[in-house]
C-alpha cells in the first residue's frame, strides 16, 4: 500500500507491505499539488485611527517602563510638589511609584486606573 505522509511540511510517499507487522520498504520524496482555494477578493479595511491624547504644555511625567496603571493619585488641577507620588505602576510585579518631577499644578491627567502604558508615554502634564 501506498501512502503519502508530510513529515517537517515534507511531503513523503512512503509504501508499506502487509506483513505481520509494518515494514517500510520505501520512502520516496514527492510533491502533492495544493488543492485549489477559492479566495475572495479582498476588501480593505481602514481603521479609524486612535485619537491621540493631546499633551498640553508643561513638564510632562513620563512612565519609565512599561506596565499597569495602579493608582492614581492626583486629579487636574490639584497642586503637587516636587517629589509627590502621582501614580503607582505594576512592571514586572513590583509597584513602582512616580513621583513628580516638580512642583506646580496638574493641567492634564491622561491615564486612569488600569490604563496599559508604554514606556516613555505621557502620564500626565504638570503646568
Amino acid at each position: 500500500m501506498k501512502y503519502i505522509v508530510t513529515l517537517n511540511g515534507f511531503d513523503y510517499e512512503v509504501e508499506v507491505n502487509e506483513l505481520s507487522e509494518a515494514i517500510v520498504t520505501s520512502v520516496t520524496p514527492t510533491v502533492v499539488a495544493p488543492a485549489p482555494v477559492a479566495v475572495a477578493p479582498a476588501t480593505p479595511v481602514v481603521a479609524a485611527p486612535a485619537a491621540p491624547a493631546t499633551v498640553g504644555e508643561g513638564t510632562k511625567v513620563a512612565a519609565p517602563m512599561p506596565g499597569t496603571i495602579l493608582s492614581v493619585n492626583i486629579s487636574q488641577g490639584q497642586a503637587v510638589k516636587e517629589g509627590d507620588v502621582l501614580f503607582i505602576l505594576e512592571a514586572m510585579k513590583m509597584e513602582n511609584e512616580i513621583v513628580a518631577p516638580c512642583a506646580g499644578t496638574v493641567s492634564q491627567v491622561i491615564v486612569s486606573k488600569g490604563s496599559t502604558v508604554a514606556t516613555d508615554e505621557v502620564l500626565a502634564v504638570i503646568g
